[in-house]
């Protein structure tokens, strides 16, 4: 109980310290806050804004996605103006600290919903739009920290303006199976139908574990498997963290369809190529052993090998020559999606955060 009250606590601040001051979150609070709120001071120019929730990253090429981003956002909706945030504590803490990248300050989205609040702020519009994938657990966290905003859980706002100003949410890219999954594939088909015509393309998405499959969002892989096959049957979704659907289960499907060699190209499935592109999909670590091959875990998962190494040793040309390494953020038709969720938001209903979900059917 002790250490999830110290993770709580950590997360709600944004950052996790690394002092041995007992009193170093409540100090940082302060200072981070104070930080926030007065670069959102230095940058208003409009009523309105848009807060786009990234789950974060500590490396360039994800920075430079999240930059680009954020550019194409404030032309796209110039009566806007527009922030960047993460809700990963560690990797807030990790871009600090320069962890593979020059440091950089990122924080958390409760840090800029309270200074958008402000006192010579006070925005009359809030838009939140979430960067994730699907509508699973990152994207729950991004709806509580509106919660806890509209809901002055720190007892620190401004009830009168917390009354007035009108709360916008922007869903993840796959929040619908009907819409958004059909035009997630139409757009990956039209950019990668060349490497599908060669081999299989395998997009590797992260997922929810099985206990932790929140509204049942894993199931928008799968579906945009069927999707994508409707293409060309080359085209597999597998993920690092869903049940069921690891890189051993693409795989089974692989072989089941009658593809046991040739091409494999590999791309993230994820808003940025991050640790999960660089590292899990295209890095070097490889746990195979000769003579006895790999050994799967109980969940049947193949630990400690990336995808690359994985079906290179499955009797695939997949090297570095076939990982395409690029995030979905840089893909300006499939960024259009996320973008198109923003508009829908501005032109919607002001925001019933606590039925902001679609649960699958």
């Amino acid at each position: 109980m002790l250490m999830m009250a110290l993770a709580a606590i950590a997360l709600s601040a944004g950052f996790v310290a690394c002092s041995d001051d007992d009193d170093a979150p409540a100090n940082n609070w302060s200072k981070y806050q104070d930080a926030v709120t007065e670069n959102v001071k230095a940058n208003k120019k409009q009523n309105k804004a848009i807060l786009l929730v990234a789950f974060g990253s500590t490396w360039q090429q994800a920075f430079d996605a999240f930059d680009a981003t954020v550019a194409a956002y404030k032309q796209q909706f110039p009566q806007y103006d527009v922030f960047l945030s993460f809700s990963s504590a560690i990797c807030i803490n990790r871009a600090a600290a320069g962890e593979n990248v020059d440091p950089r300050n990122f924080y958390a989205p409760n840090f800029w919903l309270n200074a958008f609040a402000a006192e010579g702020v006070r925005y009359s519009e809030i838009v939140v739009q979430s960067l994730q994938v699907i509508p699973g657990e990152e994207y729950t966290r991004v709806i509580n920290y509106i919660k806890d905003f509209a809901n002055n859980s720190n007892g620190d706002l401004d009830d009168e303006y917390l009354a007035g100003v009108t709360l916008k949410l922007g869903v993840p890219l796959l929040q619908d199976a009907e819409t958004d999954v059909p035009e997630v594939a139409k757009q990956l088909n039209t950019l990668y139908s060349k490497q599908a015509a060669e081999g299989v393309v395998a997009f590797m998405g992260h997922g929810n574990p099985d206990s932790y499959d929140t509204y049942k969002a894993n199931v928008r892989y799968t579906q945009l498997e069927e999707a994508l096959q409707k293409y060309n049957k080359n085209y597999f979704v597998g993920t690092v963290d869903m049940m069921d659907n690891f890189k051993t289960d693409v795989l089974e499907r692989m072989q089941a369809a009658g593809i046991t060699s040739g091409k494999v190209y590999c791309h993230p499935l994820m808003s940025i190529d991050g640790d999960h592109g660089h590292n899990d999909m295209a890095g070097d670590d490889d746990a195979w052993e000769e003579g006895k091959g790999f050994e799967a875990n109980d969940e049947g998962e193949v630990e400690d090998t990336s995808w690359k190494m994985y079906f290179s040793h499955m009797g695939y040309t997949c090297n570095d020559e076939t990982m395409i390494a690029k995030g979905l953020l840089e893909l300006p038709t499939v960024r259009n999606v996320w973008m198109q969720h923003t508009k829908d938001a501005i032109n919607g209903e002001a925001l019933d955060f606590y039925h902001s979900k679609n649960p699958e059917e």
